[in-house]
């Protein structure tokens, strides 16, 4: 009989604990800690613990538990395929954009060995280098780097990629690398996919630079203000832009009919007339009372006198 052909009661006992963290957390991270120093592993744990949980096992024992939950969680076969590498899988219920943050703040560089794949476009800047002429230039030459000397020194021309996403990495190259004190490779965790809610999210999705997406919520709040002046939507978030902007064009427009404008430059207290009169007076509260409208009346009509008496006083 084939040692493969049924599983032993320890992976059976794996699996089954996959299986139940998988059901009692809502968000499961498929790692890869392939080159992962031991020791940086454990200081991970450490610092993960209390909000996640890390387990490995063998790649066919965690898609037995992934399988084994197929009915319980919608949607977790999708993070098979992304059990990459060295897989483990994390269990947390902390959001997964925060999650990636804090396993992305907790990598260090580290110079690329043979074998390793490139994690990016690895790219040799243009600059000086600390080689004096000679084999070297030969060296980055077979690797498509353009180079000349300076300064008694080889100089790298243009930036150069010498390996493209994916590929294997040469021991010429990661030698020449380390030489030129470059170093592409990451040690830490590799979120490589996570699953939450039926849906799996991958480093593309989660790797977001938060500058930028500040920058976005920024813009959008602009264009819809600039959007809603258009539209002379007024509320209170437009109508003192508003006013300001109609202000700003009469100026513009007596000054360019030769007229004094100089009245037209308004206090705090004056825009808040304009903003008065605007936005029209307020809808009266419903009362029993039957001296209701007639107090709400006098009400009006007493800030109508304050706004014509300061418009008076702003043009006057």
């Amino acid at each position: 009989m084939s040692k493969h052909s049924h599983p032993s009661a320890e992976k059976i006992a794996t699996a089954k604990e996959f299986a139940e963290l998988i059901a009692q957390y809502p968000i499961v991270a498929a790692l890869n800690v392939e080159s992962l120093p031991a020791k940086q592993l454990q200081t991970m744990r450490e610092k993960l613990r209390g909000s996640c949980a890390i387990r490995m096992a063998k790649r066919r024992v965690m898609q037995q538990a992934i399988k084994q939950s197929m009915g319980k969680r919608d949607g977790i076969e999708q993070l098979a395929p992304y059990l990459q590498g060295m897989p483990a899988l994390l269990f947390t219920k902390q959001n997964p954009f925060a999650l990636f943050k804090t396993v992305k703040a907790n990598k260090s560089k580290a110079a690329a060995k043979a074998g390793q794949k490139a994690p990016y476009d690895i790219i040799v800047p243009a600059g000086p280098t600390p080689f004096a002429p000679g084999p070297v230039i030969g060296e980055l030459g077979s690797l498509g780097v353009k180079t000349g000397v300076e300064g008694g020194k080889v100089a790298v021309k243009v930036d150069s990629v010498v390996a493209k996403e994916g590929a294997t990495i040469s021991a010429k190259l990661a030698g020449l690398l380390t030489r030129l004190g470059i170093e592409p490779m990451e040690v830490g965790l590799a979120i490589t996919a996570v699953y939450e809610n039926g849906s799996i999210m991958t480093r593309s999705v989660l790797d977001i630079d938060e500058s930028v997406y500040h920058n976005n919520i920024r813009l959008a709040v602009a264009q819809g203000i600039e959007l809603a002046l258009a539209a002379d939507f007024l509320d209170k978030q437009t109508r003192t832009l508003a006013v300001e902007r109609a202000i700003r064009q009469g100026v513009a427009v007596a000054s360019g009919a030769g007229l004094d404008s100089e009245g037209l430059n308004l206090s705090e207290a004056e825009l808040a007339v304009f903003i008065a009169i605007t936005s029209g007076p307020a809808p009266a509260a419903h009362t029993e009372s039957s001296h209701a409208a007639p107090v709400a009346e006098k009400k009006e009509e007493k800030n109508e006198e304050d706004a014509a008496e300061g418009l008076g006083n702003l043009f006057g």
